[in-house]
């Protein structure tokens, strides 16, 4: 049924688009809040603080659910369930955050795009600090998915340091590469990796790895503030094989020894132990550590990555997770390691 008041035929109002979204994301946040503090307990500071509010704020969105009855025996609200399948994931695998958007029969497009919006807000509560920041990054489709939707910041006192090679296979840049990305919404300055994502032999890897430019990067990255990785699944249709970074007979040896996924090329298997196999001694990027000595904040989802999210937090290779309801509930019925 058509709106009343407009022709048939005219396009929706832009403005008024606009205007339904930002009511949304009030109404998310203020359920949110309302769930801190009536069910986790939290006080107004700590609310405060997680939603990168001030207090006064954080009292009024309180208010807010109030006012929309969203507060009755629990929250009245779908995100309710997905905040607390956060808080259950983070108490199981010791994370310090874990962000967890709702799907129903939703297509993988639109599980990706909710992803990409949940996972730019977490960006942003980093991008927006004053002091300046040094923030770690990968790549991957979901990460820059999520960079699209970060809004236009003014901080060019961060800086934005890549943790895996800007060189794809073929000598072209990597696609994936999301440092420059973010350092171009943010005015920030960044710093590629300079070497492919695997070298083409021991030998030459050592050449990359012992350039003067690739040692700044690499000290800077172990300055970094937080980190935003993202997790590949290994298999037949598998990001780093669909994109030419390995060949299929790499693929295969990989999933012949266990390997379900993949951290900055790294592959890993089911519990989370990272795996040797004959690309090993050639991947370029920063390594990784568990457990995390920095904020280290994974963006992950869709039905190809539950086994794949599953064993990153097994791994204990996580302090932060951004993650859809189904792959949530899936990792919380996943048996111990």
């Amino acid at each position: 049924m058509r709106p009343a008041g407009r022709p048939a035929g005219q396009p929706p109002d832009p403005n008024r688009i606009a205007i339904v979204s930002k009511s949304s994301e009030k109404l998310d946040l203020a359920t949110r809040a309302a769930w801190l503090y009536y069910v986790a307990g939290d006080t107004q500071n700590e609310i405060a603080e997680k939603l990168q509010v001030s207090r006064p704020v954080a009292q009024r969105l309180v208010a807010f659910a109030v006012e929309k009855n969203l507060i009755r025996v629990r929250v009245d609200h779908r995100l309710a369930d997905c905040l607390d399948l956060g808080a259950q994931l983070s108490k199981r695998y010791g994370l310090a955050m874990c962000e967890v958007v709702p799907v129903d029969a939703d297509a993988p497009d639109a599980i990706d795009r909710k992803l990409a919006v949940a996972g730019a807000q977490v960006m942003e509560r980093y991008l927006n600090e004053t002091r300046p920041m040094v923030i770690a990054v990968s790549s991957g489709r979901t990460l820059k998915a999520a960079v699209a939707q970060i809004a236009q910041i003014d901080r060019p006192q961060h800086r934005l340091v890549s943790m895996v090679g800007a060189i794809a296979a073929d000598g072209s840049s990597n696609r994936y590469d999301v440092a420059q990305y973010i350092s171009e919404k943010t005015g920030s300055k960044h710093f590629l990796l300079p070497a492919p994502l695997f070298a083409d032999s021991d030998a030459e890897r050592a050449q990359w790895c012992n350039h003067r430019l690739y040692r700044i990067v690499e000290a800077l990255s172990g300055e970094a503030d937080v980190a935003f990785i993202g997790i590949g699944n290994i298999g037949p249709h598998c990001p780093l094989y669909e994109d030419g970074f390995i060949t299929e007979q790499e693929r295969d040896e990989m999933t012949a020894l266990g390997a379900v996924a993949e951290l900055l090329g790294v592959p890993i298997d089911a519990q989370g132990t990272q795996i040797t196999v004959s690309t090993s001694a050639r991947v370029t990027s920063v390594a990784l550590a568990t457990p995390p000595k920095l904020p280290t904040i994974a963006f992950a989802g869709g039905p190809k990555k539950h086994d794949a999210v599953i064993a990153a937090l097994r791994g204990g290779w996580l302090s932060g997770l951004v993650t859809d309801e189904a792959c949530a509930r899936a990792a919380l019925a996943a048996k111990a390691a």
